[in-house]
Parts: C-alpha cells; structure tokens; sequence
C-alpha cells in the first residue's frame, strides 16, 4: 500500500470508529451520573481499576499488530513500541485530554503555588476561585493532572508489561475495540469524577460528552491502528485486515 493508501486508510478507521466512540461517550455519561455523589476516594478507586484495564487492552493491541506487521522483530523492539503506544496513549485519553477538557468547562484549577500552602491559604484561594470561575467544583474536590503510571505506577507499569506479553506469545488475540472504547471511557469518566461538580447541567454534560469523545476517540485509533502503522513499511500494511484480526472480524477481501 502506498504511503497516499495508508493516509486514506487511517481516515477510513478513524470514520468507521466514531459511531462506536459516540455510544462509548453516551454510556459514559451515564457511567458518570450513576456515580455523580461518589467521593474523591472512591473516584480515584475506580480510575485505578479502569485505567490499568485500559492499559492491558492497549498495550495488546499496540504490540500485537506491531508484532503482526513486522514479524521478525526483537522481544525489546515489541516491548518499546507495546509501552510506549500504551502508556502514552492511554494517559492522554484517561488523563491529559479529560484535565484539558475539564480545565475548558470551567473547572478551578489550583496554582502550583497553592499546592504548598496551608489549609486556610488553601481555603482563601478555593474562595477566590469560586468568586472568579463559579462554583465549579463545589464539592471541594481539586483538579490536578493525575497521571496514572507515575501515581498507581505499581499498578499500571504492570499492567503494560501484562499486555505486552500476551500479544508477544498470542498476537492473534481476538479483543473487540468496542471493549477497548467502553473501557477507556469508564476510565476517562472516572478521572473526570475525581473533580466533577455535584450538580451536573445539561450543559456542562453536552461538555463532558464532547470531551469524552475526543479523549476516547481519537487517542484510542493511534493506539490500535495509527501509532503501529508508523513503524512498518508502507507496501506491506493493510490496515483494515490486521485490525480485523484483533476484533474478530472477517475481512471482505480475503
């Protein structure tokens, strides 16, 4: 395929995805108001089952398809590409794009200074944020860019080295990418809980949607078929069958 076929290629998945990142965005809407009175703890429990989950599911198909395209490749050349794919991918989608997101709708983000002060220094700022944004954050939780393999980095790293492993000894691995999208949103969702509002409007919910979708949508199809497809030649990809292959689909051309 030339280097043209595979740019209209990657367009062609990125379309064929967005209907399944839509449904993912609406059931993690609903993911958030069924748990909308949950704590900060709890919130940051359920990122951390969600998130490594996501990492597992990422760093399987990363590697897997790396590994599908270039099959003489070395265990190191699959690790570095299964990690690094995963890891990065899935805390821009998870963490960095939902604290962007969050940070647009409106939501109090503390100065690195306030980080280091005392409680009623903290308190004094919580005031004058409330006085400037609104009450964005109206039960108290802050916002800060959490980044899971720095924070739960027992839990995480692992669970990276887990996916990478699987894909190494079964590339063939049949995994929906609807469960990949259902699973990166629930730990989209579950960041954006950590410091959501109690009262979540309509509006502010069209908002969370929107960046849900693109924290989903667009992280998740570099992970699964852009970021592999940069390593490979461009003659011998064929996007669409390899990306079947993980999701159990039967490719027409074949």
């Amino acid at each position: 395929m030339a280097a043209n076929g595979k740019i209209k290629a990657i367009f062609a998945e990125l379309k064929a995805h967005s209907p399944f990142t839509a449904a993912g965005a609406f059931l993690g809407i609903l993911f958030m108001l069924f748990f909308k009175d949950i704590d900060k703890d709890n919130a940051v429990r359920l990122f951390a089952v969600f998130h490594p989950l996501h990492v597992v599911l990422s760093a399987m198909v990363t590697a897997a398809l790396f590994k599908l395209h270039r099959k003489a490749s070395s265990f190191f050349l699959i690790l570095v590409i299964g990690y690094v794919g995963s890891i990065g991918v899935a805390t821009l989608s998870d963490c960095v794009l939902p604290y962007l997101g969050q940070s647009i709708l409106g939501a109090a983000i503390p100065t690195h200074a306030a980080l280091h002060v005392g409680s009623d220094a903290k308190e004094e700022h919580a005031e004058e944020a409330e006085h400037v944004h609104g009450p964005a954050c109206d039960h108290g939780h802050e916002l800060h860019l959490h980044l899971g393999f720095i924070e739960e980095w027992y839990l995480v790293n692992p669970a990276a080295l887990l996916g990478i492993a699987l894909a190494y000894f079964r590339p063939s691995t049949k995994m929906p990418h609807a469960a990949h999208i259902l699973v990166s949103t629930w730990a989209s969702a579950s960041f954006m809980l950590m410091s959501s509002p109690e009262h979540l409007s309509p509006l502010l919910l069209t908002g969370m949607f929107i960046a849900l979708f693109i924290a989903v949508w667009l992280p998740c199809c570099v992970s699964d078929i852009i970021f592999p497809m940069m390593f490979v030649r461009a003659d011998g990809v064929h996007i669409g069958h390899h990306s079947c292959v993980l999701c159990g689909k039967k490719d027409p051309a074949d």
